[in-house]
């Protein structure tokens, strides 16, 4: 057994997951850069572990709080109540080492939706659902004071998504810095909501009854535009991966946006939506020059596509999504 697994074994008796002597097998999980995630097996059961690294596994020097691993416990136990069936049941939490154990979704069940996505099998009722589910995360959140109160903390946030997406590319272009530079100010002015933080594809689960949402490792309380940003920025992304299906992404553009604009009630939806915008260019761009870029956009024209188009609207950002789903036309 690696070390990293064993390392687990103290925590899994703590949980009482696992009893004094009793065999299990560990297999690692693919899918993240932040997290040791692990499926385990007994005789009679099998679940997910996970651990946060306090240290990401990309290129450039990232770090992060392992802390960050009880806010995605204290946000999945929250979606739960809010959202039955849309995340993993959390079955056990070990605060002493950041460890939580939460159920295992069967990849033939629970299909990744990055990888239909990148495979051309493309829903747009797979994106309406996303976005109806994200709204009413956000919308029931943007109610309870005493829950945003446990989540409002700036310092991890800017650590684990901010800086290493905005602050980072701000150092790669001098030309946009300023721009860069104020969308974490905008972040940082606007929190009315509990939000996820990583709202990507690949953290996303296709079930038969709708989206389960994984990853909730930068959730904390902030701007509901940063989630909805987040998402719209992957489907721009798949179109510059697979031109021959922009037509299909940008449909599961226009219904995601639609459906999470109409379900917006705690403040104005077309303010919301113009720093959706703003962010969106921002994280285009991080998508290529931040400290985590896109891994299958390998070519420099993809690139260069992308930084074309999107350090025009740092400069001049316009205010409507549809504006700047018209302007995505690569080839």
């Amino acid at each position: 057994m690696p070390a990293e697994h064993a390392a687990l074994l103290p925590a899994l008796k703590r949980m009482g997951l696992l009893k004094e002597g009793q065999a299990c097998e560990m297999t690692a999980l693919t899918g993240g850069v932040s997290s040791l995630i692990v499926k385990v097996e007994t005789a009679d059961t099998q679940f997910c572990v996970k651990r946060a690294l306090p240290q990401l596994k990309v290129s450039a020097l990232w770090e992060a709080p392992v802390r960050r691993n009880r806010d995605e416990v204290a946000w999945l136990n929250y979606a739960q109540r809010v959202t039955p069936g849309a995340v993993p049941q959390v079955l056990a939490e070990d605060a002493q080492d950041c460890i939580f154990a939460m159920a295992y979704l069967p990849a033939g069940q629970y299909p990744v939706w990055k990888q239909q996505l990148l495979n051309g099998h493309i829903q747009p009722q797979t994106a309406e659902r996303v976005a109806h589910t994200l709204v009413k995360l956000h919308a029931a959140s943007a109610r309870d004071d005493s829950l945003l109160a446990n989540f409002d903390h700036d310092e991890d946030f800017v650590a684990i998504r901010l800086s290493p997406y905005f602050l980072h590319t701000a150092q790669q272009h001098a030309d946009c810095a300023a721009a860069l530079h104020a969308l974490v100010q905008d972040c940082l002015s606007n929190k009315r909501v509990l939000v996820h933080g990583d709202v990507s594809p690949k953290n996303i689960l296709v079930g038969a009854d709708g989206p389960v949402l994984l990853d909730a490792e930068c959730a904390c309380l902030g701007d509901a535009a940063f989630d909805l940003a987040f998402v719209l920025t992957h489907l721009l992304l798949k179109c510059v991966h697979l031109p021959s299906k922009a037509a299909d992404y940008l449909h599961c553009f226009d219904v995601l946006s639609a459906a999470y604009l109409q379900g917006v009630d705690w403040e104005d939806a077309g303010l919301l939506e113009a720093r959706a915008c703003r962010l969106l260019a921002g994280m285009l761009l991080a998508r290529v020059d931040g400290k985590s870029p896109v891994e299958y956009l390998t070519q420099p024209a993809q690139h260069d596509f992308i930084r074309s188009n999107t350090i025009p609207w740092l400069h001049r950002p316009v205010t409507r999504l549809a504006l700047m789903r018209e302007q995505w036309t690569p080839s």
